[in-house]
C-alpha cells in the first residue's frame, strides 16, 4: 500500500559551489527500516469471509477527484520523460493496479481482466477530468472475489490432502494465469493450501494447529482489505498511474506523507534494515552498516520475516500476508527497546528467533574506515602497503554544513583524513570499496571525486525540460594521485556509480568487482500539494514523488539501468540477483548526452587492462573457492528459474533440505564479497582484489604510470 520516498531533491545550495544537494540513495531509511520502491501489493493469497468494504469507499470524495486532477497535470510538467498522461500510460496503470491487488492471480477470473480491459485506455481521460470510479469498480470486484475465495478456503481447511499425490504449484506471479471458472479457481487454493501446509510443517506446525493459523492469516487477510479506506485506495490506484511513469514516481496518501515526516524526525531508530514486500511478505533487501541489525549480524538480504514480536516475551504475531507498513510499524521503535523478528533465512527452512534491540544507526560505524594492508604478490612474493577504505554511504551533516559550521561530518572529510594517513605511511596504492555503498548525498560524490583528480566536470543532469547542467569539482589539486582501484557491486548506486563512472570516465583508476552497478540513475523531488493548491502547506493532500532528473558521466553515457561496467570483473551471486534497476518494471531506459571536455590520465592503457584480466582469470580459474563459487552460481540460477513447486512431501522437503544448503553457501558467499563489519575481511574474494591490485601498481610503475597527471 503506501510508498516511501527514496530518493529527494532538496532546495538548498552548497554557498561555495552553488551544487544540489542531492539525495540519491536506492532506499530511505525510515525508523524501522526503509520501505524500497516495490509493488504496492498487500498479499498474494488468503481471506476471510468478512462484512462489505467500507462505506467510505462508497464513491470517490471531492478532495480525491482534485487530487487526481492535480497528478494528471503534475506527471507530465515534472517527469523527466516530459510523456503526457496517455494510453500507454493508461494500460500500464490498469496492469499495475490489478497487479497491486492480486499479484499472485489467485483472486480475479480471467473473465474480470477481460472486462477491466475494455477501459485500459480510459484511465488517463478520466484521471484528467478527476473520475475515479474505475479504481473504485476494481476494488469492488476484488473484495467480491476475496468473499468467494475465503469461503472456498475455509471448506478446504475443514478437508483432508493428500501429500502424496504428485501435482505442484506455480510459485512465479509471470508464469501463473488467471482462474477461467470456479472449479479451477478451487483447485488454485487447494494446491495454495497445501503448500501453506507443507511450509507450516517445516516449521515445526501441524495439524490443527496449522489449519487454525492459516484460517487466522486468511481472516486478518481479509479483515485489513476491508479496512482500506479512501486514503488507501486513492494512494494504490494514483501510484499505478504514476510507476507507468517509472518505478520510482509514486503519490503519498496524506496519511503517508505525516508518517514520513515523522520517521524522518526519528533519526533512525530502529532496526536499520531496507524492507521490501514480494509476493506477499517481507523480505530484507539491505542491512544498513552500523545499524542494529547489522551489530545483531544474523539478519541477511534475502532473509524472509514472518513474525514479530515486541520485548522479551511478547506474543509473535504472524506478519505473512501484512502490509508492508504495518510489518514497519511492528518492528520501528525507541532505541534501546527490544523486536523479537521471527526470519527465515533466505525465505526458505525453519524459521529462526532474531532478537535485536533496536538503536539510532552510529555514524561512527557508517561512515568511511581505512587500513593499511601489508599485501604479498601470490606469484613473485613482492610486497606492497595497499591503502584500503571502506565506505558504506555518501553522507554529509547537511545542518552542520548550512550553518558553515567548521567540524561537519562528511564522507569527504573522512577519506581525505584517511588519505593524508596513508600517505604518511607511504601506501603504493589505494583500493576504495564502494561494494556496500547504496549512494547518498551527490555533493559528496562530487568532493570525493576531486580528491583523486585535479579539477573538471564529475556529472551532467538533465532536466525535464531537456536542459543539461554540468556539476564539476573546482578546487585544484589531488589528496591521492597514486594508483586507485574502486571496488563495487550490484549494490553500488546513484551516487556510487557517479563516483565510480567519472574515475573510468577520467581513466583515474579502475573498477573492479560485478559486472556491472546497480543502475540507477535518476533522482526524485517530493512536491506537497497542499502547497501546489494553496501556496502553502494549510491542507494534507499528501505528496507527488516524482523523478525529475536524469544523471550522465562526463562522457555522456547515463548510469540509469547499465550501471557502470567493471574493467575486471569477479564471478558472484550478487551479480545474477534480481536487484539492479533493469529489475524493475517500466525502469528509464539508458540514454546519452553530450560529452563534457575533461582530462584524461594515462592510468589505465588498454593493454595494461588487457594483461590485468587475464592475470586474475587465470589465478580464479586455479582458485578453489572461486570454483565453488562459481558451482554456488550456476545453482543459484537453475533455482531462480524454476516456477513450479512440488506438492508431493517427500520430494518438498527433499527441495527444502537442498534448498537450505544451497543457502547458507551462498549467504557466505555473499558475506565473503560485501558482508563483514570489519574494514578489510581477509577471505579469497577480497584477496583477488588485492591481487588485482597489486598487479595494476607493478604495471603502472614499469610504464612509469604510477601517479596522476
Amino acid at each position: 500500500m503506501p510508498q516511501s520516498p527514496d530518493c529527494f531533491l532538496h532546495s538548498s545550495v552548497t554557498p561555495a559551489r552553488r551544487r544540489p544537494t542531492l539525495w540519491m540513495g536506492v532506499g530511505l531509511m525510515l525508523a524501522a527500516a526503509c520501505i524500497a520502491p516495490v509493488s504496492s501489493s498487500q498479499a498474494q493469497d488468503g481471506a476471510a469471509v468478512q462484512a462489505d468494504a467500507p462505506a467510505a469507499l462508497a464513491e470517490p470524495r471531492k478532495e480525491d477527484q482534485v487530487v487526481a486532477r492535480l497528478i494528471a497535470m503534475l506527471m507530465p510538467r515534472n517527469h523527466i520523460s516530459g510523456e503526457k498522461l496517455n494510453d500507454t500510460i493508461s494500460k500500464r496503470a490498469l496492469e499495475l493496479f490489478v497487479k497491486s491487488l492480486d499479484p499472485m492471480k489467485l483472486y480475479f477470473y480471467q473473465s474480470d481482466i477481460d472486462e477491466f480491459s475494455k477501459n485500459e485506455t480510459r484511465i488517463d481521460d478520466m484521471l484528467m477530468n478527476g473520475d475515479l470510479s474505475l479504481g473504485y469498480d476494481i476494488f469492488r470486484r476484488f473484495i467480491q472475489r476475496v468473499d468467494e475465495r475465503v469461503a472456498v478456503a475455509q471448506e478446504l481447511l475443514e478437508g483432508d490432502f493428500d501429500f502424496s499425490k504428485d501435482e505442484t504449484i506455480v510459485i512465479d506471479p509471470d508464469s501463473a494465469v488467471y482462474a477461467t471458472n470456479p472449479a479451477e479457481a478451487r483447485d488454485r487454493w487447494r494446491r495454495q493450501i497445501k503448500y501453506a501446509l507443507l511450509d507450516l510443517k517445516d516449521e515445526g506446525k501441524e495439524g490443527n494447529e496449522a489449519v487454525e493459523q492459516l484460517q487466522r492469516r486468511y481472516g486478518r487477510y481479509a479483515r485489513r482489505w476491508k479496512q482500506t479506506d479512501g486514503d488507501d485506495l486513492l494512494e494504490m490506484y494514483l501510484t499505478a498511474v504514476t510507476t507507468g511513469y517509472d518505478p520510482h514516481s509514486t503519490y503519498m496518501s496524506p496519511g503517508t506523507l505525516e508518517d514520513f515526516q515523522i520517521q524522518m524526525r526519528l533519526n533512525l531508530d530502529g532496526i536499520g534494515a531496507q524492507l521490501r514486500e514480494k509476493d506477499g511478505v517481507t523480505v530484507i533487501t539491505r542491512v544498513i552498516p552500523g545499524g542494529a541489525a547489522a551489530k545483531h549480524g544474523k539478519l541477511k538480504t534475502d532473509d524472509v520475516i514472518v513474525a514479530v514480536g515486541q520485548g522479551d516475551e511478547g506474543e509473535m504475531v504472524d506478519v505473512v500476508e501484512m502490509p508492508l507498513t504495518d510489518v514497519v510499524d511492528k518492528i520501528r521503535g525507541k532505541a534501546g527497546s527490544t523486536v523479537r523478528l521471527g526470519v527465515k533465512p533466505g525465505g526458505v527452512g525453519n524459521v529462526e528467533i532474531y532478537k535485536i534491540v533496536r538503536a539510532r544507526i552510529e555514524l561512527e560505524e557508517s561512515a568511511a574506515r581505512g587500513e593499511v594492508i601489508e599485501h604479498k604478490n601470490p606469484d613473485t612474493g613482492e610486497q606492497l602497503k595497499i591503502g584500503y577504505i571502506n565506505l558504506p554511504s555518501f553522507y554529509l551533516d547537511m545542518e552542520s554544513a548550512k550553518k558553515d559550521k567548521t567540524d561537519f561530518r562528511s564522507s569527504t572529510r573522512d577519506v581525505r583524513r584517511i588519505l593524508n594517513g596513508f600517505n604518511e605511511q607511504g601506501v603504493d596504492g589505494v583500493v576504495l570499496d564502494l561494494s556496500k555503498n547504496g549512494g547518498g548525498s551527490l555533493t559528496e560524490a562530487i568532493n570525493l571525486t576531486g580528491l583523486f583528480i585535479d579539477r573538471g566536470p564529475v556529472v551532467q543532469v538533465k532536466n525535464s525540460d531537456g536542459s543539461v547542467q554540468q556539476y564539476a569539482d573546482e578546487e585544484s589539486g589531488t589528496t591521492w594521485d597514486g594508483p586507485l582501484i574502486v571496488m563495487t557491486s550490484k549494490f553500488s548506486a546513484s551516487a556510487s556509480e557517479i563516483f565510480a563512472g567519472a574515475i573510468k570516465d577520467y581513466g583515474r583508476g579502475i573498477v573492479v568487482g560485478d559486472p556491472t552497478t546497480h543502475g540507477k540513475g535518476t533522482v526524485q523531488t517530493l512536491m506537497d500539494l497542499g502547497r501546489q493548491l494553496f501556496r502553502t502547506q494549510r491542507e494534507n493532500y499528501g505528496a507527488l514523488k516524482v523523478t525529475l532528473q536524469q544523471f550522465y558521466l562526463p562522457d555522456g553515457q547515463s548510469t540509469q539501468r547499465n550501471g557502470v561496467p567493471a574493467d575486471v570483473v569477479l564471478p558472484s551471486i550478487t551479480a545474477k540477483m534480481d536487484i539492479g534497476e533493469g529489475d524493475l518494471q517500466y525502469a528509464l531506459e539508458h540514454d546519452t548526452v553530450k560529452a563534457a571536455r575533461h582530462d584524461i590520465y594515462s592510468m589505465v592503457p588498454p593493454d595494461l587492462l588487457g594483461a590485468i584480466r587475464q592475470r586474475s582469470m587465470k589465478r580464479v580459474s586455479e582458485d578453489e573457492e572461486f570454483q565453488d563459487l562459481l558451482r554456488h552460481v550456476a545453482s543459484y540460477v537453475d533455482q531462480k528459474e524454476q516456477n513450479e513447486v512440488s506438492l508431493e512431501e517427500v520430494a518438498f522437503f527433499d527441495r527444502r533440505k537442498e534448498l537450505d544448503a544451497q543457502k547458507e553457501e551462498e549467504e557466505e558467499q555473499v558475506e565473503a564479497q560485501i558482508g563483514s563489519e570489519k574494514i578489510y575481511r581477509d577471505n579469497f574474494y577480497n584477496k583477488e582484489v588485492l591481487n588485482i591490485a597489486h598487479d595494476y601498481i607493478d604495471s603502472l610503475r614499469k610504464q612509469n604510470l604510477a601517479k596522476a597527471g
